[in-house]
């Protein structure tokens, strides 16, 4: 079981080079535009875009699909719903109680696309962003709230823990599968039932796995003096560079186009 999200791809590019607080800022910018979009042609440019990012940023076109592969079940279900519960106008096909409209179809695939646009390009965020950088940038941006006392470096630091033991766990959970086939178990049963039953066993040794990494992690983090972020300097200095400027400038050219092709289509 391969899980991409939270993994770092290490290549020589102006996206890896580039200040984590404008990729964070940018991929929330691009979240957005997505959510704003509303005609095939806005999906289309997003695609291109996002899928240029890749390029630009030297990723095998192989983690595209790594990507979204973890959401298709979810993206199909959702979809599967709004088929039955969306209304429309023109009928596309119609058989006793089971009515599927024309404007139905158009916006479970709209669906489909949202929801692959985001997850692509929260990808490249973590895909391009080392996880002692993206700590830093976090915390720097939600820096200001240290005025009415918030944890910026412990919330920083906790989320970024998290989405890096994300394909730690993936692993640790294919491994224990693995494991439990071995011993008899059926995961590829078709029925649903017997499934979710043959994966109750592994959650107990996948909660004490998980239990045990944290509590390793925690000694190596108290072994190394760590204190919180309470008069931390940092080994390197965050700043913004040539790179970011004309990285800000092409995602507000991006949202600008997204904007306008909604007010116009």
């Amino acid at each position: 079981m391969t899980i991409s999200l939270g993994q770092y791809i290490p290549t020589k590019s102006v996206v890896h080079r580039a200040d984590p607080r404008t990729k964070f800022l940018a991929m929330i910018g691009y979240m957005v535009a997505v959510m704003l979009i509303e005609t095939f042609i806005g999906y289309g440019i997003a695609t291109l875009f996002v899928i240029s990012v890749y390029l630009v940023a030297k990723l095998p076109m192989k983690y595209v699909f790594k990507s979204i592969r973890p959401v298709i079940y979810i993206v199909l279900f959702t979809m599967l719903i709004n088929l039955f519960i969306h209304d429309g106008h023109t009928v596309w096909f119609s058989w006793r109680f089971i009515t599927i409209y024309k404007e139905s179809v158009f916006y479970c695939i709209k669906i489909m696309l949202r929801v692959i646009l985001l997850v692509m390009g929260a990808s490249v965020l973590t895909y391009t962003t080392a996880s002692t950088s993206l700590t830093d940038g976090l915390e720097s941006l939600m820096s200001p709230l240290k005025i009415i006392r918030f944890p910026a470096h412990d919330i920083a630091m906790m989320m970024s823990i998290a989405l890096r033991f994300i394909p730690t766990f993936a692993d640790e959970l294919d491994r224990i599968v693995k494991a439990q086939m071995a011993r008899g178990a059926d995961f590829d049963s078709k029925n649903i039932i017997k499934k979710v039953r043959s994966y109750i066993p592994v959650l107990i040794p996948l909660f004490v796995s998980a239990w045990r990494r944290a509590a390793d992690l925690a000694n190596a983090m108290n072994a190394r003096g760590y204190r919180g972020g309470e008069g931390r300097t940092k080994y390197r200095v965050l700043k913004f560079t040539l790179i970011d400027l004309v990285m800000a400038i092409i995602m507000i050219l991006f949202i600008s186009l997204i904007v306008i092709l909604r007010i116009l289509l």
